[in-house]
């Protein structure tokens, strides 16, 4: 028997990667569980996130006095929430349960799956993160803008090893496709039977630089029987099967064969396999590469010292040197293909880069997809470039970008290679997971073996059995603004929309006392709301209502009660203001007694 995980405030906690540890290792062999140790219970599957949206992907796995996590990513956030910099899982329940986390597995190094580590892992007692090499790196990489938390504990994943996480679970992985290298979907084991997590896949027969899928592992998954799988969504909308990274290859080395001039290609700071490609094809063709762009920099490096880049010696050079090179000898691949205001491409168009300027005969590539809302700035960039005389290529002009995520042929493929008892679609909107079901249906699951949970629910699972519960846990938004984690809340954001729709409008009043007059003249300030110099006469009436408020309510017994004041100012005020202009800025009254 191996020994059980030890709890998580019991572990040393380091960056760097421990001693092997006896609990670590388990032997080739069939799965096996002391039955008279573990309670006779039901197993329970929780989402925490990714399961109503792309992105913020948590979950957690329970039995007995057993959790294991999979995934702590971050979500972007909306439309109407100004000002937040990212919405990240809530964990009330893992915070009351901590020490039952016996650890946490991340499939691979994209934000949406590690981007709420920073902000989540030291509450839930700092547990040990099992991951794969390259997003070790970069999960470190990022701790470093987190200098006052202590060190992670991370252990590196071998992908032809089991993991034992207390009693309960017993983990092992295989090697999917995806764009960003080192992603691996996870085979739980539990008493109740064995859960597949797919991670974010596609299937590539011939990709550049990496391996194809493990097929060979999810088949021998599926002939031990797979009860329950949970598979990526968020491409489900899309028919046929992924394109290969070797068609991409293929059409950008037609763009770098006839580019007379200097190449601009932004991707993803993430995508390495297509940052790769280019590096190759900029060596095929003699150009020199300069790498621009805070994320794609610090990902380069730690991909070159992992050995997932490859470059001979020669090939980099700084992007202040660039210059030094013909024109045609240049390769520049930056971040900035979603149009973000302060990304590289973005500095470049707008002639605000201190070493590279635009010119006539340029080729910019577009090497990714358009992240839904972010279609207006792209196609603002692309007139900016255009204007200068470059030339642009994107996804939908050619072959250029292939997602990581599996369309609907390949998905069917999924779950007709692992043939589980239960489905349970995870990774994207509510539209999606329907859309993945009814893929799951056509397959020949029974609808009844289906379930699509929302963020919260709890999903008991059973060997011959699959429901939602009644019970949930907080699922709810929890918002990072800066350094405040959570502090936002529904209030604050309502205060926000209302202050961007319609402004801000305070009064300031000076009140006797004794007698309960107005003192001078009230102050007005406005902003987002009326320009104050424009309109003098509406002004001269807002003071008169003010005033003729504020008399009003000295007659009665709350005079000089301020509360009360500055309320029947507000809706005053408010209802006065609505009536001349059909706008509610936000009226905030200042009462000041002398």
């Amino acid at each position: 028997m191996i020994k059980p995980f030890r709890p998580a405030h019991s572990r040393r906690n380091t960056q760097r990667r421990p001693a092997r540890r006896p609990w670590r290792n388990i032997v080739n062999g069939p799965k096996t569980f002391d039955i008279s140790r573990l309670p006779h219970e039901n197993l329970k599957v929780v989402p925490l996130g990714g399961l109503e949206e792309v992105g913020r992907n948590m979950m957690f796995f329970e039995y007995g006095d057993d959790i294991l996590i999979i995934d702590m990513g971050l979500q972007f956030p909306e439309e109407g929430m100004p000002g937040i910099d990212y919405i990240i899982p809530n964990i009330s329940y893992l915070k009351e349960h901590k020490d039952r986390i016996r650890g946490v597995i991340i499939t691979h190094a994209h934000l949406d799956h590690i981007g709420a580590i920073p902000y989540l892992i030291q509450e839930l007692g700092n547990p040990t993160i099992f991951t794969m090499p390259l997003t070790r790196g970069i999960i470190l990489k990022r701790q470093e803008d987190f200098k006052h938390l202590p060190p992670l504990d991370i252990e590196i994943i071998n992908i032809d090893e089991k993991i034992r996480f207390g009693d309960a679970f017993e983990a092992e992985f295989f090697h999917v496709n995806h764009n960003v290298f080192d992603t691996v979907g996870v085979a739980v084991h539990t008493p109740v039977g064995t859960i597949v997590h797919t991670a974010d896949f596609k299937f590539d027969n011939n990709p550049v630089g990496d391996k194809p899928a493990d097929y060979a592992k999810m088949a021998r998954f599926s002939s031990e029987g797979v009860l329950l799988l949970m598979s990526d969504s968020t491409g489900a909308e899309k028919p046929g099967h992924s394109i290969s990274e070797k068609t991409i290859q293929e059409n950008l080395e037609d763009i770098f064969q006839h580019s007379p001039s200097r190449i601009i290609a932004a991707t993803f700071g993430s995508l390495i396999a297509r940052i790769q490609q280019l590096i190759t094809l900029a060596e095929k063709f003699d150009r020199k590469v300069s790498i621009d762009g805070y994320s794609m920099k610090a990902n380069v490096a730690i991909a070159q010292e992992l050995g997932y880049i490859k470059a001979r010696k020669g090939t980099f050079v700084d992007i202040d040197k660039i210059s030094d090179y013909p024109i045609e000898r240049q390769l520049i691949c930056c971040t900035g293909a979603q149009g973000e205001s302060n990304a590289v491409l973005m500095r470049i168009a707008q002639k605000e880069h201190r070493h590279i300027q635009l010119a006539k005969g340029d080729t910019v590539v577009f090497s990714s997809s358009v992240v839904p809302g972010n279609e207006r700035t792209v196609q603002s960039l692309k007139d900016i470039i255009y204007r200068q005389g470059a030339k642009v290529f994107h996804y939908q002009m050619m072959d250029i970008h292939s997602g990581g995520h599996a369309q609907a042929e390949d998905l069917k493929m999924m779950i007709n290679l692992m043939r589980p008892k239960f489905f349970l679609p995870i990774h994207g909107n509510y539209f999606l997971l329907k859309l993945h079901s009814d893929l799951a249906e056509s397959v020949g699951i029974p609808p009844e073996n289906i379930v699509i949970p929302g963020n919260g629910n709890t999903v008991e699972l059973l060997p011959d059995k699959i429901s939602i519960l009644k019970n949930t846990v907080p699922a709810s938004y929890v918002m990072v603004d800066g350094l405040g984690v959570g502090d936002v809340g529904e209030v604050v954001l309502r205060d926000r929309q209302m202050l961007s729709q319609d402004g801000i409008f305070v009064i300031i009043t000076i009140l006797d006392s004794k007698t309960g007059k107005i003192v001078g003249s009230p102050d007005i300030i406005s902003r987002g709301f009326i320009y104050l110099r424009e309109n003098q006469e509406m002004l001269k009436q807002v003071r008169h209502k003010i005033r003729e408020t504020i008399e009003n309510t000295a007659t009665a017994e709350q005079t000089l009660d301020i509360d009360y004041i500055k309320n029947n100012i507000r809706d005053k005020i408010g209802q006065f203001l609505f009536s001349k202009t059909e706008r509610r800025p936000m009226v905030l009254p200042v009462v000041i007694k002398v």
